[in-house]
């Protein structure tokens, strides 16, 4: 059988592209389901406190109230995609503002509020611990008494305690290392809450049919994970439930969780009729799963050439009330306090902490985001320390070919370097540039993470091709790239491939769309089924015309054997026996791929330093890419990532009364995120190549781009106008107290120098 060529680089249009722009798509709160009621919640006021008694009488003997649900009516049971600590429902205890306290279903939503009101609930209030740190003090107020039962934990506790996972990375001798330094450099960094700022809420839509089979509609990227993680709470075999495909509007990482289908579920068996339940905003930003602030404390030991000794890096993650919405148990990419550099000695360390405030979850990069903020603005400390160059100082210390790079990691065809001249020289970064304007460079990397997934490509009489795939895909052009690869590999136009997305009664597992596997294990199978197909198809002119096998291949609408050249339409061939003619490939590849994807950014910046407002002008971002199938698709994703970084490092936070830690940015009149007024020029580098991962050589690129952008602008405002700035966001607000601040800090010293008194 003749090698396949790679696909070419081509530009296609998307295949969910006409359906979401005519309003076509079907979204989870479009699903029409007869007689469906409308469910909501009522929420806990408290950050902490026992529950004493819930009266929903009132609620339940009101007009059109089909059923109510409240802790007393739902298994004793804990969940989560690996820490089990999520009660379907708050059961004797609340643990953050916000929390679920009790259910109701009825005819439509305006009954659903009305009988909420009604429900009474006696709480007793307990002390509450809101800070992280204060979290770790002695005798804080444990927010788990029982965590150390939990399933599902990293490692077993004897005892409970709020820091329920430490991780610890590095290698060498630390203190020797810093023993060699001739300074060393210590800050401590913060980052804020942001919440994914999806357009479509969580939604969810539970039927139990006639035949018992719980039927359900979710805005969930994850189905067959999430099936096998809520059968236990529901009492259910994974079997027994069908996730049914819809549209699922945005996602960044939010949307990997069952959430509320246990409820609905409850809800839906206590009314006998499905249960239809939508978020509003205020629910999202109030009590959703939104990214882990951190403190970051860092320590840096340099050498006076620029070579970096020894780093140090402590990094406290505030988990909220709840774990079970984080897949690992934990951010993993804290490992990336140590930076994209090769230094010998290196101790990293992260821990997540329970606190009585709004449970997190992942967010693009988790963990990578924050640890990139403070390493990316720690260099240019350590730089201006020793007075060199930023980028100089990198290009002293970024990890080559052949090196580890500074927590122990070997990857192959390393390109760091590369992004990283090729950044300075599209930037302009050496230029002149006009007074209060800066520039700044930062610098990340990210490796995609493997899986498990499966597909099938058939082959129709009528000459059409069907992939049949079982991912959910949240918006990020997946489909697309599905279609592209097998309609290439088949030498076929994409219009005649038609992506069919199943149900999970069509395959056996799929690990969900997340951490950029999209691309490294639904191409790969995309790629394998359709190569499958050719093989049955070679068996089948084998069988048929006496070809030989191992001669036969497809090239467009023809079977061509390669040693004659003799054609033949393949959909005659299928024709003749009726019945379309099908491969199949399944990938299960969670192995490290040795390969990762470097990206450089250099920020410019405009600091109006009489109210503090920074302006982001200009991000270079280079890109070290893989192959690239689809380039309008590739460049969508740099620009909406880069965007959002900008948000990250600019505007975005949830807010939280620092007395009971209510979440106080509930609209997105409050909350702010970028919008087409706040964008700036965007140049794009791309350095391709063909050393990526699986048979067609890619790299991910979804998150790539937003996660040096925070550290970049940073050291941009440091350049213009000499503020080093410790916490995002910088808002207008921080950056002009800040200044005001430093010019009150310089003009005391100039008095006292002078004698006087400040």
């Amino acid at each position: 059988m003749a090698s396949p060529e790679k696909p070419a680089t081509t530009s296609t249009p998307r295949v969910d592209g006409v359906g979401k722009v005519t309003g076509a798509a079907e979204y989870t709160a479009d699903v029409a389901v007869e007689g469906a009621l409308w469910a909501k919640v009522l929420r806990s006021p408290h950050a902490h406190a026992r529950i004493k008694r819930v009266d929903a009488s009132k609620a339940r003997a009101f007009p059109g109230v089909h059923a109510v649900i409240t802790g007393d009516d739902v298994p004793r049971v804990l969940s989560g995609r690996r820490i089990k600590d999520l009660p379907i429902i708050a059961q004797d205890v609340v643990r953050f503002i916000g929390e679920q306290v009790a259910a109701v279903a009825a005819i439509d939503e305006e009954t659903v509020e009305r009988a909420l009101a009604l429900i009474e609930v006696e709480y007793e209030p307990l002390p509450a611990v809101l800070d992280p740190e204060e979290a770790l003090a002695e005798g804080a107020p444990l927010v788990h008494p029982e965590m150390h039962t939990y399933g599902g934990l990293p490692k077993p506790f004897d005892a409970p305690t709020n820091r329920f996972v430490t991780n610890h990375w590095g290698k060498g001798d630390v203190d020797a290392g810093f023993a060699e330094a001739h300074m060393v450099i210590e800050n401590v960094f913060t980052t804020s809450m942001m919440h994914q700022a999806y357009m479509e809420p969580n939604a969810w839509i539970v039927l139990v049919d006639e035949d018992g089979r719980t039927q359900v509609w979710a805005s969930n990227k994850t189905p067959y994970p999430s099936r096998r993680q809520i059968a236990g709470a529901m009492g259910l075999e994974p079997e027994e439930m069908r996730f049914n495909p819809v549209t699922i509007g945005g996602d960044f990482g939010g949307k990997g969780q069952p959430r509320n289908i246990p409820l609905c579920y409850h809800l839906a068996k206590a009314a006998g009729r499905p249960v239809r339940m939508v978020f509003d905003y205020t629910e999202e930003f109030g009590a959703a799963n939104p990214r882990h602030p951190a403190i970051i404390r860092m320590r840096t030991g340099v050498k006076n050439d620029g070579t970096i000794t020894a780093h140090e890096a402590e990094m406290l993650f505030d988990s909220g009330a709840y774990a079970g919405f984080i897949p690992a148990g934990f951010v993993p990419a804290g490992s990336n306090a140590g930076g994209t550099y090769h230094i010998p000695n290196v101790r990293v360390t992260s821990s997540h902490v329970y606190t009585n405030k709004v449970p997190r979850g992942y967010m693009r990069g988790p963990g990578r985001q924050q640890a990139t903020f403070a390493m990316e603005s720690q260099i240019d400390c350590v730089a201006h320390s020793i007075a060199m160059d930023p980028a100089d100082l990198r290009r002293v210390n970024v990890v080559r070919d052949g090196e580890e790079t500074s927590v122990g990691e070997r990857f192959r065809e390393i390109k760091a370097i590369d992004t990283l001249d090729a950044a300075i020289v599209a930037s302009g970064y050496g230029g002149p540039k006009p007074r209060h304007v800066g520039r700044g460079i930062s610098l990340a990397h990210q490796e995609a993470s493997g899986g498990e997934t499966r597909g099938t490509v058939a082959l129709n009489p009528d000459g059409t091709v069907v992939l049949s795939t079982p991912v959910f895909e949240q918006g990020t052009g997946t489909y697309t790239i599905l279609q592209q690869v097998v309609a290439e590999r088949l030498g076929l136009p994409t219009s005649r491939v038609t992506v069919r997305v199943l149900d999970t009664d069509g395959f056996d597992f799929d690990s969900g769309m997340s951490a950029q596997r999209g691309t490294r294990v639904g191409s790969h199978v995309a790629h394998e089924a359709a190569s499958a197909a050719e093989r049955e198809m070679a068996k089948l002119a084998a069988d048929v015309l006496g070809w030989p096998e191992d001669r036969i291949t497809i090239a467009g609408d023809e079977l061509r054997r390669t040693d004659t050249d003799e054609c033949e339409p393949w959909a005659a061939l299928v024709q003749r026996t009726g019945a379309p003619v099908v491969g199949s490939a399944t990938l299960n590849d969670d192995t490290a791929p040795g390969i990762t994807a470097f990206t450089t950014q250099v920020a410019e910046v405009s600091v109006d330093t009489e109210t503090g407002q920074v302006r982001l002008l200009k991000l270079t971002t280079a890109h070290d890419t893989g192959r690239i199938l689809n380039p309008q698709g590739h460049q969508g994703q740099i620009n909406g990532a880069a965007v959002q970084g900008m948000g990250y490092a600019l505007m975005e936070e949830l807010l939280t009364e620092p007395d009971d830690g209510r979440v106080t940015t509930l609209s997105f009149a409050d909350y702010k995120i970028p919008t087409t007024a706040d964008l700036f020029e965007l140049q794009t580098v791309l350095l391709e190549s063909d050393d990526g991962t699986g048979p067609l050589g890619v790299k991910g690129i979804a998150e790539n781009a937003s996660t040096p952008a925070a550290a970049a602008i940073a050291n941009a405002i440091d350049d213009a106008c000499g503020l080093r700035a410790l916490g995002l966001p910088l808002t207008a607000e921080r950056v002009y107290r800040a200044l005001r601040e430093r010019d009150d800090s310089m003009r005391a010293t100039r008095i006292r120098s002078q004698g006087g008194t400040p």
